[in-house]
């Protein structure tokens, strides 16, 4: 039986082969991925230039859209809009700062726990509602508020919202206090400064990316929720965006002042982004 043995600039043109090829079809499937995600953004934002009351139809260029989004007084559509997009960021804001308190206590009281069983058993528990359903913490929530006799109010659909985020803040600071320097804190302490004093003027300053981080990803997180939204908030006449555009469409099609407003959506995220990223870039030039 003949074998033929491969040299070693054979094998090694082979693995530059294997490794161009796969290259490529990394590349494709990064590409399909990207259409796949901006295609319906795409699609959203053309038709947010028509006055078409069907989605995917075309009458025409117009700014009609927008020009009755902005100048709002006596259109119900784009009123409702902003009351929604107004109790959507006040929701946001309140849970994100709660969830950045609660989160931000829970991440140092673990952190600095002698047993290690209950440190793990600690993170265990916070990762639970990372990778369960969202449906069924919405659905707990709701058995919950009804067994204690409480109403849907604004209080209950901030409570649900912390309760959503509260882990993620807790997941975003502790890398950072597993990079601090305990020897600061310890420091201070030694020094004459009170447990208190230690935290806010030494701990707090050095995980503060990880604060912050944390902060944006609970106000991201329930500026996009639905489901637990759905369950917690008060009843008729309270809508968040997620809410007013599954209810608007229950009965008609999408109004044309609300693809205007999800396109300014949009454009105002990306500015914030690019901003954002290019004060890191200036900030890693230094």
């Amino acid at each position: 039986m003949n074998t033929k043995t491969l040299s070693t600039d054979e094998l090694l043109a082979r693995k530059r082969k294997a490794e161009k090829l796969q290259k490529i079809l990394v590349k494709i499937f990064i590409f399909f991925i990207l259409i796949l995600m901006d295609l319906p953004i795409f699609y959203l934002i053309v038709n947010s230039f028509t006055t078409a009351r069907i989605t995917g139809t075309w009458n025409g260029f117009s700014f009609i859209p927008y020009q009755t989004l902005f100048n709002y007084a006596g259109n119900k559509y784009a009123q409702k809009i902003w009351n929604a997009a107004g109790n959507t960021i006040l929701v946001a804001l309140c849970a994100g700062g709660l969830a950045t308190i609660v989160g931000t206590a829970g991440a140092i009281g673990t952190h600095y726990m002698k047993r290690k069983w209950l440190k793990r058993t600690f993170s265990f528990v916070n990762q639970i509602p990372v990778v369960n359903a969202e449906i069924v913490m919405a659905i707990s929530l709701c058995i919950l508020f009804v067994s204690m006799q409480w109403p849907r109010t604004f209080l209950t659909l901030v409570i649900g919202h912390m309760v959503l985020t509260v882990p993620f803040v807790v997941l975003s600071v502790e890398p950072k206090l597993e990079q601090m320097d305990n020897s600061l804190y310890e420091a201070a302490l030694d020094l004459g400064a009170t447990q208190p004093q230690a935290i806010f003027k030494v701990m707090i300053p050095d995980i503060l990316p990880g604060i912050i981080s944390g902060f944006l990803l609970s106000v991201t997180l329930s500026l996009d929720d639905y489901i637990v939204t759905a369950f917690t908030k008060p009843g008729q006449g309270f809508e968040t965006i997620s809410t007013y555009v599954e209810a608007v469409t229950k009965k008609e099609s999408l109004p044309i002042q609300l693809r205007a407003f999800t396109t300014v959506l949009f454009i105002v995220v990306m500015l914030v982004m690019f901003a954002i990223s290019m004060r890191l870039r200036k900030k890693e030039q230094r």
